[in-house]
């Protein structure tokens, strides 16, 4: 028994480490930028406002579904499999911003 609380100890330090926000301008340059720098198929280019409000009208909440289901031709996650839904989040909310 005393082994195992100096492990529990170990383990409610580690639960106590402060979450990281997902960080969207490093998802954008990591992921997004292939295709919403240059504007492969269509892709609506980070910063042109006019292509990017009727995809803002749309709201935070259909953006993030076209991310994680795919649209056109993005694949599902911008082709990422391995982002988070607050990564995905994350990096909307920066391209966004970078559009209005």
């Amino acid at each position: 028994m005393r082994r195992i609380l100096p492990l529990l100890g170990a383990a409610a330090a580690v639960l106590a480490l402060p979450v990281q926000a997902a960080d969207g301008k490093a998802v954008y340059t990591q992921t997004c930028q292939t295709c919403h720098a240059s504007g492969v198929a269509n892709a609506p280019k980070l910063g042109d406002k006019a292509a990017w409000a009727p995809r803002i009208a749309t709201g935070s909440a259909a953006l993030i579904a076209s991310v994680t289901q795919g649209k056109n031709a993005m694949p599902p996650k911008g082709g990422n499999a391995k982002l988070t839904d607050d990564e995905i989040k994350a990096a909307v909310e920066y391209m966004v911003a970078q559009s209005k």
